[in-house]
């Protein structure tokens, strides 16, 4: 009967920023534009590349597909966090809480699955930019879009069923503003090792091994680009990797630096804003400001609905 009561917890407490009373207010304006932003310059380069005929190309397509997913990723933290910050809400139920980490680890992992293959993307084009149409076909843009998806939904299910399943007793108060996995295991007072080794697993399978398949596919990249004898030929090559580059190494330097530490502080969790809030928030500028195609579909866009004026002689 004691074993049943310890498992039998119906809500945690997301402590969230409670440590920085005085930034609530400030944090909550700043993520609540932040994410409308974001989720505003996302579906334009979703509508975009649906509307403008000279952004269907594959590589415009991952970025689509990446824009949605980023909305979705955002999507599942941030309305919790602003509740928190604003209304200071800070219970979660206990299937609520484990459904948030489902979905934050299986978007997690599409993300880092979707950049690899959009590097892969990158990598065919530079390198055999004459086969290019031919090999990344309809077909395959489809299969290479949908298997992040897919490996990400089953890979997020594994550590969550390991986490769900220990005992939570001693303490309900989650120092994070989302369900985290290293949150919940530390709050766990049975052995969290079995629920530890999964994850670990899990991050290097998922994690590690697309971050050194990008690394593999960037250095292919540069050392095609150096043997190109035209400076404007090697600046075209790179403009065409350079947004998706800057990306990445945003995307990995963060979740490196939040997940590799042994330790967690109060701190800490700014730095998961990076890649919860700011990242998302910074990827539609990325895309836009740094890239001529999409900047020039654009003002097409915006122009060719602006009346004509016709001056009569």
């Amino acid at each position: 009967m004691e074993d049943f009561n310890q498992t039998m917890v119906k809500d945690f407490i997301l402590l969230a920023f409670s440590s920085f009373p005085q930034l609530q207010a400030l944090l909550f304006i700043v993520v609540l534009v932040m994410c409308m932003i974001s989720i505003t310059g996302n579906l334009s380069i979703i509508i975009l590349v649906k509307i403008e005929h000279s952004l269907h190309t594959p590589m415009y397509f991952f970025i689509s597909v990446f824009a949605g997913l980023e909305i979705l990723f955002m999507s599942v933290t941030i309305p919790k966090l602003l509740a928190n910050l604003v209304a200071n809400y800070k219970h979660i139920a206990f299937i609520e809480c484990f459904a948030q980490l489902y979905a934050f680890n299986a978007f997690g992992v599409t993300e880092c699955c979707l950049l690899a293959v959009m590097a892969f993307d990158r990598d065919l084009a530079i390198n055999n930019p004459l086969r290019y149409g031919a090999i990344m076909s309809h077909r395959l843009c489809l299969t290479l879009a949908v298997i992040p998806w897919v490996g990400g939904f089953i890979i997020g299910i594994i550590p969550i069923i390991f986490t769900a399943d220990l005992d939570f007793c001693a303490s309900k108060e989650v120092n994070h503003f989302f369900c985290d996995l290293a949150a919940l295991q530390n709050l766990s007072c049975s052995n969290p090792i079995i629920s530890n080794v999964a994850t670990s697993i899990i991050t290097v399978f998922a994690g590690l091994a697309p971050f050194m398949l990008i690394i593999g596919l960037y250095i292919h990249i540069i050392i095609t680009i150096s043997k190109i004898k035209n400076v404007e030929g090697k600046k075209k090559a790179f403009s065409t990797c350079s947004s998706h580059l800057i990306v990445a190494s945003l995307f990995y330097g963060t979740v490196i630096i939040m997940y590799i530490r042994p330790s967690f502080s109060d701190y800490d969790k700014f730095i998961a804003l990076i890649y919860t809030v700011l990242i998302p928030f910074l990827n539609p500028f990325i895309y836009t400001l740094r890239n001529k195609d999409v900047k020039e579909a654009f003002k097409k866009s915006i122009f060719s609905k602006c009346p004509t004026k016709h001056i009569h002689r």
